[in-house]
């Protein structure tokens, strides 16, 4: 699947949206309810009631992209439902879209570089 990698900026929206909306309808959930910018290049995740389908929209430069997907067996992990956004990391983000539980994933570790070979 081609998705978001490196420092890129999730926003998961934790309350249902209605899934007859578009990328058009989408964006402006982003600017209305969650108080930013859909063009900013973030990508912004919804969910449907049923968990078992996701909606992710962001613009990529050219235009406004609009992914869907919808689980065959299982269920997406979601936070509980509630008003407001959660973030995410690019693992986090690619975690949750594969049904795998998003909240195992951390950060790396920083290590340090070692000053001479040993």
């Amino acid at each position: 699947m081609i998705g978001p990698s490196g420092s890129v900026r999730v926003m998961v929206a934790t309350k249902p949206v209605d899934f007859r909306k578009g990328a058009d309808g989408l964006a402006a959930l982003v600017r209305d309810t969650m108080g930013a910018d859909p063009f900013s290049g973030a990508v912004y995740v919804f969910r449907a009631k049923r968990t078992d389908r996701i909606k992710l929209v962001f613009w990529d430069g050219t235009g406004v992209v609009l992914v869907a997907k919808r689980l065959e067996d299982g269920e997406f992990r979601w936070p509980k439902a509630q008003g407001g956004v959660i973030h995410l990391s690019a693992a986090q983000l690619s975690a949750l879209l594969e049904g795998l539980d998003w909240r195992r994933v951390h950060e790396a570790r920083q290590t340090t570089v070692p000053s001479a070979a040993s």
